[in-house]
């Protein structure tokens, strides 16, 4: 480092026909334009390399070239400092200026690592399966602790570049000790973005939502789309999206539907009357499931949950691979029954009792009631033939 110095001062002493301020904007200029030309050729090169390779080799390459081109920029113009001709003060405010960069690149390398880092150990897992409870599992606790890790390297990079100020580094020092009413202000300012920090990192760990997961929350139904390092989107059924705070799922209850995995039992119920043939309807959802590619071969079951003054309350009960197959194939399954019962069993559906009644009488002649008869005139009797007594 100190040869090449010396050999950067070697150069500047042949400029000493020129103006310090412009010996010193030469050497800085010819640093940066070295730098930005090499680490161009050099990228490109690389990006060729990895053209045909996997999408991960592409994204490295992509992620690490902005880190890159920073720090050789910092050495550069570090050697530049050291070599021009600077007054005092402004080669203080480069040093500064490099100290402050320095601490960027440390904090940018920090988050490409880990960035790096969840992807490698994603490759893993499979989100696309049908069978995925394990990957959603991961990457729900990736995803958060990558966002609070993130979070965490720049409030730290931050904060250690404010420090550098000697204004900037006194006040807080006072703030801190004093613990006074501008504590107490920010303190309470930043209740809310900790609490969900902190239940973010629960989450995590406890995983009562993962990524996908299918759930009941606030009486919609929906698909956890995106976990955040302060809220979750749950992705409606109608394409609406709900945004409810990390503390929502720490503190209320909700339904999850594939907490330990996404095979579910769909209810369907059926009201008939009491002359429906249940051990024929019980035959016939048999039929139907088989007949679905919607079924997972697992449960399938009809019983009479319940039995009220005009009607009996008919349960079905199938079982599907995921919850909106097991929406749709209680769907079919409750119009597949309802058509069968219109066309075969007629009589089974519910209807009023007065209603069966005269359909049962319709067969027979109906006998006229007594005021009927009252108000029918009565034939005159017919007169005796010439020579009967």
């Amino acid at each position: 480092m100190e040869e090449i110095v010396t050999v950067v001062e070697q150069g500047a002493n042949r400029l000493d026909w020129l103006p310090d301020w412009a010996v010193s904007a030469l050497l800085f200029a010819g640093a940066v334009a070295i730098v930005l030309l090499a680490h161009g050729a050099l990228f490109r090169r690389l990006q060729r390399a990895v053209a045909n390779r996997s999408l991960f080799w592409r994204s490295l390459v992509q992620r690490t070239q902005g880190p890159s081109r920073l720090a050789l920029l910092i050495l550069t113009v570090s050697i530049a400092t050291a070599a021009a001709p600077l007054p005092p003060a402004v080669s203080d405010a480069a040093r500064h200026g490099l100290l402050i960069a320095f601490m960027v690149l440390v904090g940018w390398t920090a988050i490409t690592a880990l960035h790096i880092w969840t992807v490698v150990y994603m490759r893993r897992f499979k989100l696309d399966a049908e069978d995925n409870l394990l990957a959603r599992k991961h990457a729900t606790q990736i995803s958060i602790l990558k966002r609070a890790g993130v979070t965490l390297a720049i409030t730290l990079t931050l904060g250690a570049a404010l420090m550098t100020f000697d204004g900037v580094r006194q006040y807080g020092v006072s703030l801190l000790a004093s613990a006074g009413a501008a504590g107490l202000i920010l303190g309470l300012a930043m209740q809310p973005v900790l609490a969900n920090l902190a239940a973010g990192i629960q989450l995590a760990i406890t995983q009562p939502i993962r990524l996908e997961d299918a759930i009941v929350v606030e009486g919609e139904w929906g698909w956890v789309e995106e976990i955040t390092s302060t809220y979750v989107v749950v992705r409606l059924w109608d394409w609406r999206r709900l945004v409810l705070p990390l503390k929502y799922f720490i503190e209320h209850p909700f339904q999850n539907w594939t907490r330990d995995g996404a095979s579910i039992i769909g209810t369907v119920m059926i009201y008939c009357d009491h002359s429906a043939p249940i051990p024929a309807m019980r035959a016939k959802l048999e039929e139907f499931v088989k007949e679905s590619a919607l079924w997972d071969g697992q449960v399938v079951n009809l019983q009479v949950s319940d039995a009220k003054e005009f009607t009996i309350e008919v349960r079905l009960l199938v079982s599907s691979g995921t919850s909106p197959k097991a929406w749709d194939l209680r769907c079919e399954v409750r119009e597949k029954m309802i058509a069968w019962l219109n066309v075969e069993h007629p009589e089974a559906l519910p209807r009023h009792r007065n209603d069966l009644g005269r359909q049962l009488a319709g067969a027979t002649e109906r006998r006229p009631s007594r005021s009927e008869k009252a108000r029918t005139p009565r034939r005159p009797a017919a007169k005796p033939a010439m020579g009967q007594a």
